[in-house]
């Protein structure tokens, strides 16, 4: 049996992960409670203990503009600036995987599993 995994798996099951836990790391060294932490990230507050602890939440260390946009979101959720919360996680996730185009254009096959029929005129 084969078993294969797609790079949006890997994203999913491992960077995501490891994302949101270096937020709730960086959030937390930043002076925020676990509960606001937990808030501000929209998860449970139990969630940010496990990523605390190192029970959930890939490790990776991140380095470089990756670490410095967490860095960066992380005092802007802070400071009540954050209205693009998505596009500045996708922002990070591409910057972690090292490639320079947003997730549209990288994350989609290039061919439909399944075509659709083209409508009868």
């Amino acid at each position: 049996m084969i078993i294969m995994e797609t790079p949006c798996q890997k994203i999913v099951w491992d960077l995501v992960p490891a994302i949101r836990a270096s937020l709730a790391i960086e959030l937390v060294n930043r002076g925020q409670s676990q509960a606001a932490s937990a808030k501000l990230l929209g998860i449970a507050p139990s969630a940010v203990s496990q990523y605390i602890s190192g029970k959930r939440g890939y490790r990776i260390e991140f380095q470089g503009e990756t670490k410095e946009l967490i860095e960066k979101l992380a005092q802007d959720l802070i400071d009540n600036k954050v209205e693009d919360f998505v596009p500045r996680i996708c922002k990070i996730c591409t910057s972690a995987r090292g490639i320079e185009s947003d997730c549209s254009s990288t994350c989609v096959a290039e061919e439909p599993a399944v075509k659709k029929k083209k409508a009868k005129k």
